[in-house]
């Protein structure tokens, strides 16, 4: 208990700190989820007709962009499916209604969605469903091709749905080259899991794993091979994605408990619930001491002061137990409206409020896309007037490979009717710049490129960068500087300043160290 009451005296400090400081973090994951499976985001329905499918997904980008995010976490394989040009794998009924039916006119909505969000400078998370391989036996609308068919004995239904078994070997190699086909003819920034590994628990209902429990299980305990199982695809896969592409990220989104205290002294002060560990038999505290994946963004989807399972607990908790790597809080956005805690419009911003208090936790995602349509309790304008106002860089894996680009330097300006145009370049030909960040500062500010309200604009690389100022007053003197941002977001030394000084009644541009 004197733990709990620490963490909420941190909290209350943190707070105080943070009202002080007044800065949003120039560095922050600020993500949403959006689902495929039964068309929960996106399509909004199968057989959606090739362009209409297409407009949805941008006008749920362009959404997301002015809610001032910079990640998505697309789902692309929901039930052993596929939302790309998979050899594998037969093409999802949620895009056209039939499994194994191609778009028509055919489109690779994997390459879609990749090319439309790193237009709008975010990032791209695969987000695939490693074990799930039929939602609804009862429909009985599996494709030829798909592996229950060509695989029986891979699978075992449960709570009527069909699950691989994860205590096959072949399984875990089987996966593992599904997901590494698509870090290798795909330009993902991550691959991402969530909480789906061993199926949630079905009261008085065992998960029939009795053969290759038999077969494989070697005189261990029941409870810590299934763990050793999840355990073994969770290493494969870190070590196929980053042999691939070494700066893909491998991101978990786990059930928001590890594990309760009352079962373990590492546990959070929880009670009475479904457990990761004991459960889901993820043991996602050991995957990040051993550095197999880059980023957890445990599931809270709770209140504050919630009786069983507290927001505030277990946000401490989690930012005490990153190990190094990334932690982002998943936010249940489809939670405001649902009971008496989440009709109170302060709820979710608060939780976001106190995300950034913690300095071991760096940002937050949203469950999920559809949950902001008709900007509930205004949390878009809270994202888009107050915490997400102003751009922000994603968070540094120091870890990954770190290829700072070279500093790109002013080569021109001009004052055009409706703001100021301006032209940079760089001398890159290493092709590790992806992106610009322009910043600007009033006449006699010193230049703090930490403070992330003056960023004007974060900009694609191109061959001929330009940017027109549209809040540019004439007459006013300000000072630009540009930086480069390779794919991790490491970010150059500064230019040169180009500042601006006023000779005859005329503004001219001055390129100065």
């Amino acid at each position: 208990m004197l733990k709990q009451l620490l963490a909420g005296v941190a909290l209350c400090v943190g707070l105080a700190q943070q009202a002080s400081a007044q800065l949003p973090p120039k560095r922050e994951l600020r993500g949403v989820w959006i689902a495929t499976v039964e068309n929960i985001d996106w399509p909004s329905r199968r057989g959606l007709p090739t362009e209409q499918q297409k407009q949805e997904f941008i006008d749920l980008l362009n959404q997301m962009q002015r809610n001032g995010m910079n990640a998505v976490v697309a789902q692309i394989r929901p039930v052993t499916d596929a939302f790309y040009a998979s050899p594998y794998e037969p093409w999802s009924e949620y895009l056209t209604g039939t499994q194994g039916q191609a778009p028509n006119p055919y489109y690779d909505p994997l390459q879609f969605m990749i090319e439309e969000t790193h237009k709008r400078g975010m990032e791209f998370h695969a987000w695939f469903n490693p074990y799930r391989a039929v939602f609804n036996v009862s429909r009985n609308n599996v494709a030829p091709n798909h592996i229950t068919r060509l695989k029986p004995q891979w699978f075992l239904t449960y709570d009527n749905k069909k699950y691989f078994d994860p205590g096959i070997p072949e399984v875990r190699t089987y996966v593992t080259m599904i997901v590494r086909d698509v870090v290798k003819r795909y330009d993902i920034d991550a691959v991402h899991f969530d909480d789906y590994f061993y199926p949630y628990r079905v009261p008085g209902k065992e998960f029939p794993d009795y053969v290759s429990y038999r077969l494989y299980g070697n005189g261990v305990m029941k409870d810590d091979w299934r763990r050793a199982n999840v355990d073994a695809i969770i290493e494969m896969l870190s070590t196929a994605i980053k042999a691939e592409k070494p700066w893909v990220k491998f991101g978990i989104s786990p059930f928001g408990v590890w594990r309760d205290r009352s079962k373990d002294p590492e546990g959070s002060y929880t009670r009475g619930g479904m457990t990761n560990y004991d459960d889901l038999y993820a043991d996602i505290l050991k995957w990040l001491k051993k550095g197999w994946i880059d980023y957890a963004a445990p599931q809270l989807y709770w209140e504050r002061g919630h009786r069983l399972a507290d927001y505030e607990v277990l946000l401490n908790w989690w930012s005490q137990h990153g190990y190094g790597r990334n932690i982002f809080i998943g936010h249940g956005v489809y939670r405001i409206g649902s009971s008496a805690a989440w009709k109170n419009p302060d709820e979710l911003p608060r939780q976001i409020e106190e995300v950034r208090t913690l300095n071991t936790v760096q940002g937050s995602i949203f469950y999920s896309a559809k949950s902001f349509r008709g900007n509930p309790l205004g949390i878009e304008d809270s994202l888009r007037n107050h915490f997400y106002k102003y751009p922000a860089l994603r968070p540094l894996m120091p870890w990954l490979p770190n290829t700072t680009p070279y500093p790109p330097y002013f080569i021109d300006a001009f004052e055009k009717q409706g703001g100021l145009e301006i032209h940079w370049s760089d001398d890159d030909t290493s092709g590790r710049t992806k992106q610009y960040v322009l910043y600007r500062f009033e006449q006699n500010e010193s230049i703090n490129v930490s403070d992330p309200t003056k960023i004007l604009a974060i900009l694609p690389q191109s061959s001929d960068p330009e940017y027109k100022d549209l809040t540019y007053v004439k007459g006013k003197l300000y000072t630009y500087v540009v930086t480069a941002l390779d794919r991790l977001q490491n970010e150059s030394p500064l230019s040169e300043p180009l500042r601006m000084q006023i000779q005859n009644g005329k503004t001219t541009f001055v390129f100065e160290p």
